[in-house]
């Protein structure tokens, strides 16, 4: 018991600022994609808008999981945060490419299209895996 305790002590600090690190690249990701759509997600949510929760939950959970994939292969604090950040770019790339192609995705996330925010939520999400692969090796 008392070697796991000072394991734990060990990482503790190593294990807390990784995941701040991470959290805030998180953070930044989630901040830049909503300034990168034409609609106010926050506002749409507020209002109920269910399609507009689906929408930035799914970029939220496509931001994080190639970030959760450099956080795991990372060796170092500079290497997560290169990766980290590698990966929130092309992300962002794959996400504004996405949006682009499925024509008047935002007027149709403002209508409440539920099948249309699905649709954007899968792209991302096929998006997300593969980049979270590419980074992992």
């Amino acid at each position: 018991m008392n070697e796991a305790m000072l394991a734990l002590w060990a990482g503790l600090p190593i294990f807390m600022v990784h995941s701040a690190v991470s959290l805030v690249i998180l953070f930044i990701g989630v901040f830049i994609y909503m300034k990168l759509t034409k609609h106010d997600e926050l506002k749409l949510i507020r209002a109920g808008n269910t399609a507009a929760a689906l929408s930035l939950g799914g970029a939220m959970v496509g931001l994080s999981l190639p970030l959760a994939f450099s956080l795991a292969a990372a060796i170092s604090l500079w290497d997560l945060v290169i990766w980290g950040v590698v990966a929130l770019v092309l992300q962002l790339i794959a996400f504004r490419l996405a949006d682009l192609f499925l024509k008047d995705i935002s007027a149709r996330i403002e209508a409440g299209d539920i099948a249309a925010a699905t649709f954007l939520v899968s792209v991302k999400l096929a998006t997300a895996f593969i980049n979270a692969a590419a980074i992992s090796g």
